[in-house]
């Protein structure tokens, strides 16, 4: 099946329309109010950065849908959340959108510690979900039907770090550490065993509090321990800073890489120097890295293309955190014009009407595997490379 055009994004027809063959009958949509989707992102607080950049994302592709006359005539309406980086403040979030709101989809939490708190509080309402999140635990097909992960999961992320360090680098002494976070502590849990698995030796390992000012006494266990390599798995750019920060301080010409935040315009901000970012590759998306040609993937380098020409701010974030953003509302809307608006049948065209190519990735899901990002689309890309939320593919990548 090929990609979408630019009229079938802006039109938000996630799949081809004529090659998909659904099984589901189409309906007839009469004009009865807006399709709202609801959103959870973490707009304020210490894990804000990813919110910040998919908030973006979505509202530029409702702006865009609503703008070419929405789902046949019916407009699509964000009704959006701030979870403050909270997850008690995320639960409250998701029961008013499910059950005061009753939002037609809830998208997010944006951040893996929350994700964990609302996901069944969601499987309650009976609200379709589709989950920006890596973390493991937040996807089931038995226990949570109507959700669906539109990201790689942890083991996706993790399997492509791994193999980037101890494959690609020949590095097998690796210091393994994260926030305290929910997301920070499954992940460090799930990658140091994987790495174990794969032959590599865990120097290291730890979770650290994101906002402890002195990563320094850290750092140097990690040196003593024999680490040639830190993988660090947080969203907060202050702590990654810091990590890299402390790294050239000590002199320790040490590899880091790790999580996507590492190369986000928010940490390169806090580095006390540009030369801080040397040696630094963090987990990305195929889609949205450029090659030795410095050239995009076509579909993304037209996604950009309109971003600028509306002024979308693409300069102090990652291009992928936008682009998966604004996949939603072309997944939303393809559904919804095809099948229904009833959870059920959400469900069961997502379910068998993939592969689904956007702009962040292709998804494909099926009754019995929720997970729907492709096992090649993750890869590590260079953080010094950045280039408006793009980043240059990392050596061993053609």
């Amino acid at each position: 099946m090929s990609g979408l055009s630019r009229r079938q994004l802006v039109q938000a027809s996630a799949a081809a329309t004529g090659a998909l063959a659904t099984g589901l009958a189409a309906p007839s949509l009469a004009a009865s109010g807006p399709i709202r989707i609801g959103w959870l992102p973490a707009l304020t607080g210490p894990s804000s950065s990813t919110g910040i950049a998919i908030n973006r994302g979505i509202n530029f592709a409702a702006v865009e849908l609503n703008a070419a006359g929405g789902i046949k005539g019916r407009k699509v309406e964000l009704v959006i959340r701030d979870t403050q980086s909270d997850p008690t403040k995320a639960v409250n979030a998701a029961a008013e959108l499910t059950r005061s709101e009753k939002v037609h989809v809830l998208y997010g939490p944006g951040n893996s510690g929350e994700a964990l708190a609302c996901t069944a509080v969601i499987a309650r309402a009976r609200t379709p979900q589709l989950n920006p999140c890596f973390v493991d635990e937040v996807i089931d097909a038995d226990r949570y039907p109507l959700a669906f992960r539109t990201a790689p999961s942890n083991q996706q992320v993790g399997a492509a770090a791994n193999r980037f360090v101890v494959d690609i680098l020949k590095i097998r002494d690796i210091a393994v550490i994260g926030d305290t976070s929910g997301y920070g502590t499954s992940s460090v849990k799930a990658f140091a065993a994987m790495l174990t698995a794969s032959g590599a030796k865990v120097a290291y390992e730890a979770t650290i509090d994101a906002n402890q000012p002195d990563l320094l006494p850290d750092m140097m266990r990690m040196r003593a321990a024999g680490a040639k390599a830190i993988m660090p798995w947080s969203v907060n750019p202050g702590f990654l800073s810091r990590i890299l920060n402390v790294r050239a301080s000590m002199g320790w010409d040490v590899i880091v890489a790790g999580q996507p935040t590492l190369g986000s315009g928010q940490t390169r901000a806090l580095l006390d120097r540009p030369e801080n970012w040397e040696k630094v590759y963090q987990t990305n998306f195929r889609n949205c890295c450029y090659g030795e040609d410095g050239k995009l993937p076509p579909r993304t380098a037209e996604l950009v293309g309109r971003l600028r020409e509306t002024k979308v701010e693409t300069s102090d974030t990652l291009l992928w955190w936008i682009a998966a953003g604004y996949d939603i509302v072309a997944l939303v809307a393809a559904a919804v014009r095809e099948a229904g608006e009833a959870p059920e049948q959400l469900a069961a065209y997502w379910n068998t009407a993939g592969p689904f190519p956007g702009v962040y990735g292709t998804y494909a899901w099926s009754p019995r595997q929720h997970n729907g990002y492709p096992d090649d689309g993750v890869v590590m890309s260079q953080a010094n490379s950045f280039r408006d939320g793009t980043f240059r593919l990392a050596p061993g990548y053609a």
